[in-house]
């Protein structure tokens, strides 16, 4: 691994079973990731999938995908910067920002199939 090696992109797709179960797990039952209704009342175009599954979701792809086993997580940070629904296809992608021995700094992402990107952020992590 170098700098500017890249990673991805990973496909995938979020349904409205997986929003039902993330809801249940971190406990937000905001109506805007359930009800096409209440989220077109707060100027939606319909359900929206929760931003911090999308920001796992992109942690998820990464360290299996992309890292060796055993990867550690030490900084984690994104932006989000537009609304992802679900049955978007979806792509994630990382590029390896800067090496220092076994700890790396990545640029990642996770965007609609030929869309700007709707997460970007900055993980550090520490290879096994």
């Amino acid at each position: 691994m170098q700098v500017g090696d890249e990673f991805g992109p990973f496909q995938l797709s979020v349904s409205r079973e997986q929003l039902v179960r993330y809801a249940g797990a971190s406990e937000d039952f905001n109506p805007i990731h359930y009800d096409d209704e209440a989220a077109r009342r707060f100027g939606l175009p319909g359900v929206i999938v929760h931003g911090m599954l999308n920001m796992g979701l992109v942690a998820r792809f990464v360290l299996e995908e992309a890292l060796p086993q055993g990867t550690r997580v030490e900084h984690y940070q994104v932006r989000f910067r537009s609304m992802v629904q679900p049955g978007d296809q979806l792509e994630v992608r990382a590029r390896v920002r800067n090496m220092d021995n076994q700890r790396v700094s990545l640029d990642v992402s996770l965007a609609s199939t030929g869309e700007k990107p709707a997460v970007q952020g900055k993980m550090d992590v520490v290879l096994p």
